[in-house]
């Protein structure tokens, strides 16, 4: 074997930034569908609501508290900002988008199946057996999911390594995290925000839907977490709070986000738990429970 030099300096791959070349990527993003407006978005987020309705109410069971809290952040990545392909959901060069919170699975299958990866009219398998619409997201058998869930508090840690890997491969891709605030109950989460701040992985994002229930009931009532946006400070992060139904205050972040250097960003997005659907918002109730069907005509009016 040959020796290696003395005084040779090593190199920490994760610690230095990648060199980007645009040509892989410049013929693929002319072919991905422009951003939609703001009104535009709107609309989507509204029929993405029908859809979590819908969904659950013909499972019988599910999670849509949490789903309803997070449609317009949802909403503004996937028609706005992540650079993917719904024709190939598995291109090298897309931004990544990874669902924490598992269980919010109904929104992020509304997102999808809008989008182009699949039939919309799949998403009345929710929770069928043999079906690709799991009550927990399933990289393995859905088009457009990044990470496989189930036990909280996991996706964070995953979403660090993928974006890593964008480094070590000098690929340009962001990688988008998803966290459900009780879900910050669990230590996982901590110690990867600790990594992430430690590696100075900019392109990663955490948004922290912050709609202060859990199912348990309220957050400061189970765990509390605040001060929630210092904390994530003090682990060496950029940290940007938003009204999380804002669609004019959600997009500046993700772009803000873009922009930062040397560090991971933290979105704090204050959301309500139900949103959109008068019986559901701030009910704790609907963390976990599926609308009846008269619940859901009543709520599909709501968003008529």
């Amino acid at each position: 074997m040959p020796s290696k030099k003395r005084g040779a300096k090593r190199v920490n791959p994760l610690a230095s930034a990648p060199k980007i070349s645009a040509e892989a990527t410049s013929s693929k993003r002319a072919s991905i569908a422009k951003p939609l407006s703001e009104e535009e978005m709107r609309m989507v987020a509204k029929k993405l609501r029908r859809h979590i309705i819908t969904m659950t109410a013909t499972a019988g069971s599910g999670h849509p508290g949490g789903s309803l809290s997070s449609v317009e952040i949802v909403t503004t990545l996937f028609f706005n900002v992540l650079r993917h392909d719904p024709k190939d959901p598995r291109w090298p060069e897309r931004d990544r988008f990874v669902l924490s919170k598992g269980h919010g699975a109904p929104v992020l299958y509304s997102a999808l199946a809008e989008t182009g990866y699949f039939p919309v009219e799949e998403l009345l398998e929710l929770r069928k057996l043999n079906s690709r619409m799991q009550g927990h997201t399933d990289m393995a058998t859905t088009p457009g999911v990044e990470m496989t869930a189930g036990a909280l508090g996991q996706g964070l840690s995953f979403g660090i390594g993928i974006a890593l890997a964008a480094r070590l491969d000098s690929r340009d891709y962001r990688v988008y995290v998803l966290l459900g605030d009780g879900e910050c109950d669990e230590g996982q989460v901590w110690e990867a925000a600790m990594a992430a701040a430690h590696y100075n992985v900019d392109n990663l994002v955490a948004i922290v839907d912050r709609n202060r229930q859990q199912i348990d009931g309220w957050t400061y009532e189970v765990m509390d977490t605040e001060p929630m946006a210092e904390k994530w400070r003090s682990f060496g992060w950029h940290v940007i709070e938003v009204d999380g139904h804002d669609l004019g205050q959600i997009l500046p972040a993700f772009n803000k986000a873009k922009r930062m250097k040397g560090k991971p960003t933290a979105i704090i997005a204050h959301t309500i738990k139900g949103k959109g659907v008068s019986f559901m918002e701030n009910n704790p109730d609907f963390h976990g429970k599926a609308p009846t069907p008269e619940e859901a005509e009543k709520a599909l009016k709501e968003l008529e």
